[in-house]
């Protein structure tokens, strides 16, 4: 998620309540950690009056007129990208390699300034954050380009005119990276340049495919890290104005992992995404003033740590994806008395039989006809599902 040092393993850790390798120096996490995030979604429970259970996850009901579920998603931490990675320089291959299979990237920059392009330490606000943002990008999109231009003979010898087959045989060159049809698909028209037969690509057709092709593959958001040192608010600042079209959320992980440590010893009340946290247990004056920096510091200034922002941007806006609920017309409780136990986060222009087909091969297999447990209306397949829908699947057993 970024050059070394810049608070990744950090807000991983804020992130996941996993403990990772976290120390000043370039390249402490060196193989990927993995663990589970959580985002925020409306509860399907207050449309029928009843509190749900969730099987995996989390509700908060301190607001009974506005549930907040809280859903897992995962998260990698990798190693951290210097300059020339494309090249192998430092863990670029293997940062690459891990981020492959990414559906988008929260990029972890030091706002600051107080670590340079390979990850050391410098004077706070020496160092230009704006620099670190273009470097990341560049260097996937030459790691993209590298494996385009070491597949172009054998993708590019078939003269292929037809857009769809050009589509395939793209497809199979960059499955490997998790680029997929529908990418190449927009990339190329994007480009102008879907009636082209391959051979024609320029170099820069190719260099400009890349690029678009990270675009719609491995979409990006900047967290803008350490925002509460005074160089750090200064620059969310020029980074928003120097990349307006990109999210760029102000970020303090440290704040957000002592805040969840806390919440997970009992010592305060706290959820992540909160702009506010309630003492519970008896504190000492150093926790006192340190709880009292972050509240002035980053959850009055910023509306909050920035950490969950992240991960619901990255996941609904990046993304585009949207929850939705298995439920039935006869009752909202599975076999063992949970209330809407589950929720799926579907990708957007989900279809009733998609969503059969992500509770299980057999539902999509036997599909019938759904029901929106809401309208108590029968829905077919091809069905465009939205925000917060309760279906219910009819379908053949096997």
């Amino acid at each position: 998620m970024r050059k070394p040092s810049s608070g990744k393993s950090t807000f991983f850790s804020s992130a996941t309540l996993i403990d990772v390798a976290i120390a000043s120096y370039p390249f402490t996490t060196i193989n990927p950690n993995k663990g589970i995030g959580f985002v925020r979604v409306e509860d399907a429970g207050k449309f029928f009056g009843v509190v749900s259970n969730p099987r995996h996850g989390f509700l908060v009901n301190d607001d009974p007129k506005n549930p907040i579920r809280y859903v897992p998603v995962e998260l990698i931490d990798v190693a951290g990208l210097v300059p020339g990675a494309n090249e192998g320089k430092g863990l670029g291959n293997k940062f690459l390699n891990d981020l492959s299979q990414a559906d988008a990237l929260i990029h972890v920059v030091d706002a600051s300034g107080s670590t340079d392009a390979e990850g050391k330490e410098v004077p706070e606000g020496s160092h230009d954050p704006i620099e670190d943002v273009k470097f990341l990008e560049e260097e996937i999109e030459l790691w993209f380009l590298k494996i385009i231009e070491n597949n172009w003979v054998k993708t590019a010898r078939m003269q292929e005119k037809d857009f769809g087959k050009k589509v395939a045989q793209l497809g199979t060159a960059l499955a490997g990276i998790k680029i997929l049809p529908w990418h190449i698909e927009k990339a190329m028209r994007d480009l102008k340049i879907d009636e082209k037969i391959l051979t024609e690509w320029s170099p820069e057709d190719k260099r400009n495919f890349a690029h678009k092709c990270r675009v719609w593959s491995k979409p990006i958001l900047i967290a803008a890290n350490k925002c509460d040192l005074p160089s750090g608010e200064k620059n969310v600042k020029r980074m928003k104005e120097a990349f307006p079209s990109t999210q760029i959320i102000a970020c303090s992980a440290a704040s957000e992992l002592s805040l969840r440590k806390a919440a997970k010893a009992n010592i305060l009340k706290y959820y992540s995404g909160w702009n506010h946290f309630e003492i519970l247990g008896t504190l000492n004056e150093k926790q006192k003033e340190g709880l009292k920096t972050i509240q002035h510091n980053v959850l009055e200034k910023f509306g909050g740590t920035g950490v969950q922002e992240c991960l619901d941007t990255a996941i609904f806006k990046l993304l585009g994806y949207f929850p939705v609920f298995p439920g039935g017309t006869k009752g909202l409780a599975d076999a063992m008395g949970r209330i809407i136990p589950d929720c799926f986060l579907m990708p957007k222009d989900s279809k009733a039989i998609d969503f059969a087909y992500a509770l299980h091969t057999d539902m999509g297999d036997g599909f019938i006809r759904a029901i929106d447990v809401k309208t108590k209306q029968v829905i077919g397949r091809d069905h465009l599902l939205k925000y917060g829908d309760v279906i219910e699947l009819v379908f053949k057993k096997p």
